[in-house]
């Protein structure tokens, strides 16, 4: 059975996770206000305390779970951030964690997730393959799968970033986010126009496998292959039997902008140089649309500044201009 998510799941998800993660700062970015002749403003979700926002839904599909399942330990797929905050989650509750990753997934977010004390499953190159590994593990171990995206509580825990922007700046025309499997995009899309209907929110994604994207102009959940990219959180499929973050994707978003590696890369030296944050290439994506002049500015705009979890070898050569794809950085 398909649902939504609306304004008064994000507002009980905020209820249940209070104290367990941060309220992340908005700050207004002197650079981008001038280039763009609007006021631009950050959110600095990167600050939150896994270095993602995807703490948020972990905390909230944690919290929501029945003794019983958290007795049988939790796994999900991931690209690095969900796996991180889930770890992280599990291990304030002294419970299990097995998060499976695709050989895509860089080694610095693979160690953090490993310190954390969760067990960690290296399957295939995909997305798609690492979830048939966390099939495998729910039907033959009884482990308690808690997906990156496409499940009503991550949803509704990602959202309490959309009540928090709009708290910190109220009259926000527009909202730059992330997009992959849609998580983030739709918990904030709901979240803002639950608050402040007019307000418009476009998802940010990366020109090399961009399955909403494909999927949104599709008209179905498609799958498309998952190539290395800077953006390497935005990776993925968002699963055919999707049944939760496309069609809340597709109705909520306003529009949806892909970008170049180069583009991407640009954003991840702005914020590094202009803004004095070190950002990962999927907490870029805002930054770097604006660079390019893909999305105008007409009002008040917030840019969520999603994760900061970036091989540092890696940002050191953007930052310098040695390679803009990873690829080259390898």
């Amino acid at each position: 059975m398909t649902r939504t998510i609306v304004i008064s799941d994000i507002r009980a998800a905020r209820e249940r996770i209070a104290g367990k993660v941060e309220r992340t700062p908005v700050v207004l970015s002197q650079s981008l206000s001038e280039r763009t002749g609007s006021p631009v403003h950050l959110k600095l979700e990167h600050h939150q305390t896994t270095g993602a926002f995807k703490l948020r839904g972990a905390s909230n599909a944690m919290a929501a779970l029945s003794p019983d399942e958290k007795s049988r330990g939790v796994v999900a797929a991931s690209t690095g951030n969900h796996g991180r905050a889930l770890a992280h989650a599990a291990k304030l509750e002294g419970m299990r964690a097995v998060i499976c990753m695709s050989r895509l997934v860089p080694e610095n977010k693979l160690d953090a997730i490993r310190r954390l004390g969760a067990e960690v499953r290296i399957v295939g190159n995909s997305q798609d393959d690492a979830q048939q590994e966390v099939d495998r593990l729910v039907a033959e171990e009884g482990l308690v799968m808690l997906p990156p995206f496409d499940h009503p509580d991550i949803v509704a825990g990602q959202g309490t970033l959309g009540l928090e922007i709009m708290e910190q700046v109220p009259d926000a025309a527009c909202v730059l986010v992330p997009l992959s499997g849609g998580g983030l995009a739709s918990g904030v899309a709901a979240a803002v126009k639950g608050v402040s209907p007019g307000t418009k929110v476009i998802g940010i994604s990366m020109a090399r496998g961009a399955a909403m994207k494909a999927s949104i102009d599709a008209g179905r959940p498609v799958q498309v292959e998952e190539l290395p990219t800077l953006a390497d959180s935005l990776g993925g499929g968002i699963g055919l039997d999707n049944r939760l973050t496309f069609a809340m994707c597709r109705d909520l978003l306003d529009d949806v902008v892909l970008l170049s590696e180069d583009e991407i890369a640009a954003g991840i030296r702005h914020a590094y140089e202009e803004e004095r944050e070190i950002v990962e290439g999927a907490g870029a994506v805002g930054i770097g649309a604006l660079l390019a002049g893909k999305v105008k500015v007409s009002g008040p705009t917030v840019l969520i500044l999603s994760g900061r979890n970036i091989d540092m070898s890696l940002h050191r050569r953007i930052v310098c201009g040695e390679s803009s794809t990873r690829e080259r950085a390898a």
